[in-house]
C-alpha cells in the first residue's frame, strides 16, 4: 500500500511538471475561460462605437435613401398614369377611327336631302319615280353609316345648344319659345358621343312690341 500511495504521489507531481513545462503557466480553469471571454465581448463592444462624424453620413445616407425611395413611388405613379391615359388613347383611337370617313359622307348626305327636296314639289309621274328611288338610296346609306355610329343631331324645336347648335341668326316667333331653334338650315352630326358638325339654325325670339 505504501509503494502505491508513493507511485500515485510521483505521478502527480510529473503530470504538474509537464503542465508547466508546456504553458509557462498553470491550466486555466472554468472561471479563468469565462472571464476572458467576457473580455472578449466588452472589447468587441467598444469597437462598435460610432463617431460623431460617422452618425452624421450615416444620417445623410439614410436621407439619400429615402429621397431614392419617394422618387421611386413618383416614377411609379407616373407609369401607371402613362399606361392608363395610352389605353385610354387606345381605346378612342379605335372608337373614332371612322370620323374622316364620316366627315367626306356627310356632304353626300346633304347633296341627297337637297335633291329630295328639290323634286317634292313635283307632280310629275316619273319624277316622282325617281324621288322614290333616291330617297331609298339615301336611306340606306345613312343605315349603314349609323351602323358605324353616325347620329344625326336633332335641333329643330329644340333649345338652343351652343355645344351642338350653331345659330347664324334671329328671328322674331310667337309660335316657338324664345331661345329655341326655329328653323334647322343643315343638320348636324355626331359620332357616337363627339361631335362632328354642328346643326346650322336660326334662334327665335320675342316679337318686338
Amino acid at each position: 500500500m505504501a509503494e502505491q500511495r508513493q507511485t500515485e504521489s510521483a505521478g502527480a507531481e510529473k503530470d504538474a511538471a509537464v503542465e508547466t513545462a508546456v504553458g509557462g503557466e498553470p491550466a486555466p480553469t472554468q472561471e479563468g475561460v469565462a472571464d476572458e471571454t467576457s473580455a472578449e465581448t466588452t472589447v468587441a463592444v467598444e469597437a462598435v462605437e460610432l463617431t460623431p462624424a460617422e452618425i452624421e453620413e450615416l444620417k445623410v445616407r439614410a436621407a439619400k435613401a429615402n429621397e431614392h425611395w419617394e422618387r421611386l413611388l413618383r416614377t411609379t405613379a407616373d407609369y401607371d398614369n402613362y399606361k392608363k391615359r395610352a389605353a385610354r388613347e387606345r381605346e378612342e383611337a379605335v372608337k373614332y377611327s371612322n370620323e374622316s370617313i364620316m366627315k367626306r359622307l356627310i356632304p353626300v348626305l346633304d347633296n341627297f336631302d337637297m335633291a329630295m327636296s328639290a323634286v317634292s314639289q313635283s307632280n310629275d309621274a316619273a319624277v316622282q319615280n325617281l324621288q322614290s328611288g333616291v330617297q331609298m338610296i339615301a336611306q340606306q346609306l345613312k343605315t349603314a353609316l349609323q351602323e358605324y355610329g353616325l347620329e344625326e343631331v336633332e335641333a329643330e324645336g329644340k333649345a338652343f345648344d351652343p355645344h351642338l347648335h350653331e345659330a347664324v341668326s334671329e328671328q322674331e316667333s310667337d309660335v316657338v319659345e324664345e331661345g329655341n331653334v326655329l328653323q334647322q338650315l343643315r343638320k348636324g352630326y355626331k359620332l357616337r358621343d363627339r361631335l362632328i358638325r354642328p346643326a346650322t339654325v336660326i334662334v327665335a325670339k320675342k316679337p318686338s312690341e
